[in-house]
């Protein structure tokens, strides 16, 4: 089958697995109802389009990220998600929750990877764990939260898959199946990771710090020009 018919037949289908968006408190306006199953496991299959799903992946995980109670574990090989989403990730961590993010530390898209790093400081000021993949470059794009939700696909945290790509991602409820991705995500952080220390990250070039801010300009100036302005729309700039 080819990509276009599987996209179209994805589209066309009804997902049970939609969140719904309401104006109520934290969690409550981002539900993801999953379907009922036979077995223990329960899943939902997600997807991001420019139809009737645009925002389905991003709710998913903002729902996880805003009831989470102890740990969220993100890898991801392109990072640069909006504010709403960096702002839950730093509450998270202003509650305790132990938040721990897992990067592309191998240069494959210079604009995206330095802009990324612009975010840096805001996380670690606020107590977010960042580790950089350097073994080869890094193509995950998967999280665990409380070793109890999680999720893998092929949607980054970065604008191009937030708002404008055809993306999936399946979202499983299930304390095994995280356990086993949980205990992978460690192996792989333990064989090739680099965490990013507060103390030394302040004392970074200035020349790198220059080139960062650039590119974060860029690529916020380049969502704008797509039609999603910053706070309209699922990037949230």
């Amino acid at each position: 089958m080819s990509t276009q018919r599987l996209w179209a037949r994805v589209i066309r289908t009804r997902f049970r697995g939609r969140p719904r968006s309401s104006t109520r408190g934290r969690g409550q306006d981002r539900q993801v109802s999953f379907p009922e199953s036979g077995g223990s496991m329960r899943a939902a299959f997600l997807v991001r389009d420019n139809i009737g799903h645009r925002r389905d992946i991003e709710d998913a995980y903002m729902q996880a990220i805003e009831q989470a109670q102890w740990e969220i574990i993100l890898a991801n090989a392109y990072f640069f998600p909006g504010s709403k989403f960096r702002r839950a990730l730093m509450d998270a961590a202003g509650r305790g929750v132990r938040v721990v993010l897992l990067l592309q530390g191998k240069k494959e898209y210079r604009l995206l990877y330095y802009a990324s790093k612009a975010l840096y400081s805001s996380f670690l000021d606020a107590g977010i764990q960042i580790h950089e993949y350097h073994n080869s470059l890094m193509h995950a794009k998967v999280a665990v939260i409380d070793e109890q939700w999680s999720t893998v696909g092929s949607s980054n945290l970065d604008p191009l898959s937030l708002l404008l790509s055809l993306e999936a991602n399946v979202v499983v409820d299930d304390k095994n199946f995280a356990g086993t991705l949980k205990r992978s995500l460690a192996k792989f952080m333990a064989a090739g990771a680099r965490q990013i220390r507060p103390n030394r990250w302040k004392r970074q070039p200035i020349g790198l710090r220059m080139v960062s801010w650039l590119c974060y300009g860029l690529v916020r100036f380049m969502t704008g020009m797509t039609g999603y302005a910053p706070g309209k729309d699922s990037g949230h700039m």
